[in-house]
């Protein structure tokens, strides 16, 4: 569950060896409505986004960060500054199966993948959930097919529960309805070595 919260305005910053995570800002619309709309960047997803649903998506994730101090960050890279995508994490929708809880996630532009980064910035995500927020759990989920959403789950550290499967309810007719879980609790994820790095690859 989320922990409770008073509106902050300015949000948390986290940084890694190669990437920094931050509020949104305005000249992050054009890249981020590009990646929203490349067919290979939505594969696993019912549809692309036009640009008005994107802008109205940035919207709405940069009010969650003033809102709360954490969400889903824009993904800077350091060398460059260029928008990589997104990674943080959301509190699950009250009309899904995994509710309550809080999700970590992760949308990256094709020209960055093959990196690391989504697995090295949804580490450093996992630490500040679990070692500032004292969150119980995170989970993650996919459609089945998205092989390389749930190889990025694994390689931070968390496991399929196929028990908490579901039938997303926001995707009715769509070939990939049936979601695969992903999840790990504070205890499980700080016990093998106590704080995590996160390092590049």
């Amino acid at each position: 569950m989320a922990p409770s919260h008073e509106p902050v305005g300015q949000p948390v910053e986290l940084r890694t060896a190669r990437l920094l995570l931050r509020q949104w800002r305005d000249d992050d619309r054009d890249p981020f409505a590009a990646m929203n709309a490349d067919p290979a960047v939505m594969e696993y997803f019912p549809a692309a986004l036009d640009r008005a649903t994107s802008d109205a998506m940035l919207d709405r994730l940069r009010a969650g960060l003033a809102d709360r101090g954490w969400g889903l960050w824009a993904v800077e890279v350091l060398d460059g500054g260029e928008l990589a995508g997104f990674v943080g994490l959301a509190p699950v929708g009250d009309d899904l199966p995994p509710a309550p809880g809080v999700e970590v996630g992760w949308r990256l532009a094709q020209e960055h993948w093959g990196r690391g980064y989504a697995a090295e910035a949804a580490t450093r995500v996992l630490r500040y959930a679990f070692e500032d927020l004292a969150l119980p759990e995170v989970v993650s989920f996919t459609t089945v097919r998205n092989a390389r959403s749930r190889r990025v789950m694994e390689k931070i550290g968390l496991a399929h529960d196929p028990a908490r499967d579901f039938d997303h309810p926001r995707t009715v007719g769509w070939s990939g309805q049936r979601h695969v879980l992903y999840a790990v609790a504070r205890g499980a994820w700080l016990a093998p070595t106590g704080a995590r790095t996160c390092s590049p690859g």
